[in-house]
């Protein structure tokens, strides 16, 4: 069956199930979602990319200038998500068409380069990802926690009383993370006031990412019809706990089905073996691409400049922070940038926060990982200890290097990476890198109310 005629077959199929209404949905260079809604008897012509966009408007997008023809979005129909709490609408994930062509800058045809890549060695990138957030109430001009009673001690994590409170929000999203399919398994009060996180299965790397965007549509829907703010915000309180978006990584052959990195079904490596870990080699390897190129790709799993307040060690926190601030790997070690859980095979970054573009942080993963895995890289010694106390997490010498301090080192690492510029390309990582920079001369050259009352009296 054609695509036309594909489109035609759910174009009928929703209509019958009363859908009204389609959104073509792409992402900026951001990940912020932007669309086009049209009527469900059009939907077989979004598919042949009636909608049009002037992106050069956008951030971030590239064709900057009024003289530069616009990009369709063309929706993807496996993508098609009726919105659980208003099943007039269908909404899908969209690639970006320039010229009758995938848009090379659009985030989405990104990473399908990169999955591809994987597909020509027969391999499937699964992917999962942890996503914290923050559901706040308006108190006057303040804002506060979700929950009305205040909690007193160093973290509300797991607490019971805390996640009772915010029952009637939690339970209408995970009604609909669980009709949506996705297999969820768990959701908790986490470690900040207000904030949660949401488990739910890991899929293809395509299929997480497109959920991981309709999530946060989906999560600032709700908050908003409870009288409450979402945030994903990587780090909204200097004294509390940033939002994670922890990515677990693993390979699974094509042919046989299996994941790469599962030490009970592939033999344990002998790299391995030399570091004392009951893992493939294959992991190892995609760990060491993970690490060569950590600082390129912090600037796409942390992009924000609010993200590097976030990866520290503890700073105005009562205790530690449990987000990495080393480049560095062990096993089951959550101080380290990669971890290698006990309880699944696959490789965790617990690097990338909330404020991720989902697309982009998954596409650069992948080439890094894959990248490991042509050259053989070899991690060196995992690390297992708490990296917060044994090791001076500001040391920069020898092999055991910092993770970037800001947004600004994070671009430029970027920039100057040759291999993030064949796997992205140079006109990609150029606009990404000057919309960065922008974005960081924007914050760094404010003074601030706190500067004043520090330093205009200090001399």
């Amino acid at each position: 069956m054609s695509e036309k005629e594909q489109a035609k077959e759910l174009q009928k199929k929703l209509a019958s199930e009363g859908v009204e209404y389609c959104y073509a949905t792409y992402v900026d260079v951001h990940g912020v979602s932007k669309t086009k809604c049209v009527p469900i008897s059009h939907l077989a012509h979004m598919m042949g990319g009636s909608e049009l966009f002037t992106v050069g408007a956008l951030e971030g997008m590239g064709l900057v200038g009024p003289h530069f023809d616009e990009c369709a979005a063309v929706p993807d129909l496996a993508s098609a998500t009726v919105l659980p709490w208003d099943k007039r609408y269908c909404w899908f994930a969209s690639d970006m068409y320039f010229h009758g062509e995938p848009y090379s800058n659009c985030s989405r045809v990104i990473l399908k380069r990169a999955t591809d890549k994987a597909a020509r060695k027969k391999l499937v990138f699964n992917l999962g990802i942890e996503p914290e957030f923050y559901v706040l109430r308006r108190e006057g001009d303040m804002l506060a926690p979700l929950q009305s009673e205040t909690f007193h001690g160093p973290t509300p994590a797991y607490d019971l009383h805390q996640i009772s409170m915010a029952g009637p929000f939690l339970e209408e999203l995970t009604r609909y993370v669980e009709g949506l399919g996705w297999g969820l398994y768990s959701f908790d009060q986490e470690g900040g006031r207000g904030q949660f996180e949401i488990d739910f299965g890991y899929a293809d790397a395509l299929t997480t990412a497109d959920r991981l965007t309709f999530f946060r549509f989906m999560v600032k829907t709700i908050a908003r019809k409870h009288g409450a703010v979402a945030s994903f915000m990587p780090k909204p309180f200097s004294n509390d706990f940033r939002s994670g978006a922890h990515h677990n990584m693993s390979l699974m052959d094509m042919e046989t089905r299996e994941n790469l990195f599962d030490a009970t079904v592939r033999p344990v490596g002998e790299l391995a073996k030399s570091y004392g870990l009951e893992a493939t080699d294959d992991t190892l390897h995609f760990v060491g691409g993970l690490l060569d190129h950590a600082q390129a790709l912090c600037a796409l799993t942390c992009p924000s400049y609010n993200s590097y307040k976030g990866l520290i060690a503890q700073g105005e926190m009562p205790d530690m922070s449990w987000a990495p601030v080393l480049k560095a790997y062990g096993r089951n070690n959550r101080s380290a940038m990669l971890r290698l859980p006990m309880n699944r095979p696959c490789i965790e970054n617990r690097a990338p926060d909330m404020s991720a573009n989902f697309y982009l942080s998954a596409a650069m993963s992948l080439y890094a990982g894959l990248d490991g895995l042509e050259r053989k890289v070899d991690p060196g010694q995992p690390l297992n200890d708490n990296l917060y106390l044994s090791r001076d997490v500001r040391s920069q010498a020898g092999s055991l290097r910092r993770l970037p301090r800001t947004l600004l080192e994070a671009s430029d690492a970027l920039e100057e990476s040759e291999f993030a510029r064949s796997a992205l390309g140079d006109e990609f990582v150029d606009i990404f890198v000057a919309q960065k920079r922008k974005e960081w001369d924007a914050q760094f050259y404010m003074v601030t109310k706190t500067e004043r009352d520090r330093y205009l009296t200090f001399v």
